[in-house]
């Protein structure tokens, strides 16, 4: 039986009443381009309105999510994604809800209790630490050992700025057949998480204050791919079986097999899924090149020059058999698939005979560009006339451009960008370039750590640590660097430790402009030197951190508050990844 008719099978026998899943493109939220999760339909009932439905709720919703996309094509990562759901509107609340996720998983799905290990809240000086979740867990067989206390970035929920809130408890599987350890490491990258409960207990008021909620709810979420990959014993997930009709058919069309040829199977198998379910939906989504429509062409294009390198015939229907293979796979799910078949066929087939005629040509012109040039640089210029004559999209250039091992004047294509736009094509920028778009005061605090963590890495761990990349919200920053291991605990508590010291000496932050060639003489550090213009600006923090960027920054160190790291985890093949916060 499929996955998500035993999950709803599960919740309805322990009275909740199953709800569709509501349309990809959100009712009445314009905040927001397509649904994310299974919560977010349920905002609304969450803050107060009654449910038709009564207060113990289930389903299974289909999601899109964007902020990956450039990264789809590894082993774990989909732009489409269905997640499982149960809810509480101000009914049970944490015994009962935890029961039902461990009766689930154990009795249902048949998982060992020894490969479960879950997460609470560690608690703070607003918020008690979570002890009433901890011993529900206990009561059920969870050893002391596999149950670690994280903090806010971790298990602590909030919709937005303000209103119901609360801790979560997210739940983990052993997914190694390496013995379990006796001891959870949430860092430990063989611990997968597969099933997220959160409690709103609280309210937090637009003063800042906390109060406790008079109806709690609970608001669970499970993958549903994920958990099949789990279930299947697979670590590549587009090895499950979810994905076993649709990559035998491109595997089939191309003539390649999946093995060797990862990337391009997996991003095509998850565009046009993904496409099918965008073009389906009711709302009625053309490509174009604003909000939905822009990420709709860009998967289909992304798809279409992915096949073009399998060898698979551009002018044959290859879009229509795949996509009917999803079609048909969901059907009994989503009715809306079967009832607009020949609206997703033909979006698909318009769209692939448009970019086919400039496929060609764009490709040639980039050929010729970068043979007519001596670094390694894409002008703003050639990146917007690709755009502008060939439909190439800003990420399917870039894409390219990092296949010749180029770098794209990103930023200069956007001016460009918007000088020839209306006001709503050019808010695409801030919808889908993500990464460092936002100059808020926090945002300014962590730009300015970043330099520093940067710093402290080539002290700690190797003076050859190289930023790879990073992002930035007013909630957290990221940030790659290379690095061929993982970073012991040592390593960790000394970058910390290291960053925090420059805090507290209150370093100035200093700003000059010079020409690249004395900013490189001076030992200033950069990520991309090609991307820099002749005239740079150029940030010291002391004697210690001196680096090409374009800000901003805080004036001095002693503004940013406490450094502390919450997670580091592997980004990609040499590439390292730390999450921290600034407290």
């Amino acid at each position: 039986m499929n996955i998500k008719d035993l999950y709803i099978d599960y919740f309805v026998s322990k009275g909740h009443k199953q709800i569709p899943s509501a349309p990809i493109v959100p009712e009445n939220d314009p905040s927001v381009l397509f649904n994310t999760a299974g919560m977010q339909p349920l905002i609304p009932y969450l803050m107060g309105i009654k449910h038709p439905y009564g207060t113990r709720l289930v389903d299974y919703q289909k999601c899109i999510r964007t902020n990956d996309l450039d990264s789809i094509g590894d082993t774990t990562r989909y732009t489409f994604l269905e997640m499982l759901g149960n809810w509480s509107l101000g009914d049970y609340f944490k015994k009962e809800s935890i029961g039902y996720s461990f009766e689930f998983l154990t009795k249902v799905l048949n998982i060992p209790v020894e490969k479960l290990a879950v997460t609470c809240f560690i608690g703070d000086d607003v918020i008690p630490r979570d002890e009433e979740s901890a011993n529900i867990w206990r009561s059920l067989g969870i050893k002391d050992k596999r149950i670690a206390f994280l903090g806010r970035e971790d298990n602590f929920w909030i919709a937005g700025e303000f209103g119901p809130c609360g801790p979560d408890t997210e739940i983990f599987y052993f997914r190694s057949e390496d013995p379990v350890p006796e001891v959870f490491d949430p860092n430990d990258e063989r611990w997968v998480e597969i099933w997220n409960n959160v409690f709103m207990q609280y309210s937090k008021n637009s003063d800042g204050t906390i109060t406790d909620l008079p109806h709690k709810n609970v608001d669970t979420g499970m993958g549903v791919e994920r958990i099949t990959a789990v279930l299947e014993g697979v670590n590549d997930n587009y090895k499950a079986s979810i994905w076993k009709n649709l990559i035998s058919e491109i595997e089939k069309l191309s003539g390649v097999n999946y093995e060797g040829n990862e990337e391009s199977i997996r991003i095509i198998a998850d565009h046009i899924r993904s496409a099918v379910f965008i073009a389906a939906d009711e709302a009625g989504i053309k490509p174009s090149n604003t909000d939905q429509g822009y990420i709709l062409r860009r998967l289909i294009r992304r798809l279409i020059r992915h096949a073009k390198k399998l060898g698979i015939d551009l002018n044959s229907n290859f879009e229509e058999k795949l996509a009917l293979i999803v079609i048909n796979d969901y059907k009994k799910y989503y009715k809306e698939l079967e009832k607009n078949a020949n609206v997703v066929l033909e979006v698909l087939k318009n769209e692939k005979i448009k970019f086919n005629r400039t496929l060609e040509k764009g490709l040639k012109e980039f050929e010729k560009c970068i043979r007519n040039i001596d670094c390694k640089y894409l002008n703003k210029d050639l990146a917007f006339k690709l755009y502008d004559t060939y439909g190439f999209p800003i990420e399917l250039t870039v894409e390219v451009a990092d296949e010749h091992g180029m770098i794209v004047d990103v930023d200069g294509f956007y001016e460009k960008f918007k000088a020839h736009q209306d006001l709503s094509r050019a808010g695409s920028k801030e919808k889908f370039k993500g990464g460092l778009s936002g100059d808020g005061e926090m945002e300014t605090k962590y730009h300015t750590a970043t330099h520093l963590l940067n710093a402290a890495l080539k002290i700690v761990v190797n003076k050859d640590v190289h930023q790879k990349g990073s992002n930035i919200t007013p909630e957290r920053m990221r940030f790659d660097f290379s690095c061929d291991h993982k970073l012991s605990d040592e390593e960790k508590k000394k970058t910390e430790e290291l960053v925090n010291k420059w805090i507290n000496q209150g370093l100035d932050v200093k700003v000059a402009e010079m020409s690249k060639e004395d900013a490189l003489k001076s030992g200033a550090e950069c990520m991309f030197i090609d991307k820099y213009p002749d005239i740079v600006t150029v940030y010291s923090i002391g004697d210690v951190s001196k680096e090409l960027c374009g800000g901003p920054h805080v004036a001095n160190t002693k503004e940013l508050g406490k450094f502390k790291i919450v997670k580091e985890e592997a980004s990609s093949a040499g590439v390292r990844r730390i999450k921290a916060v600034l407290e």
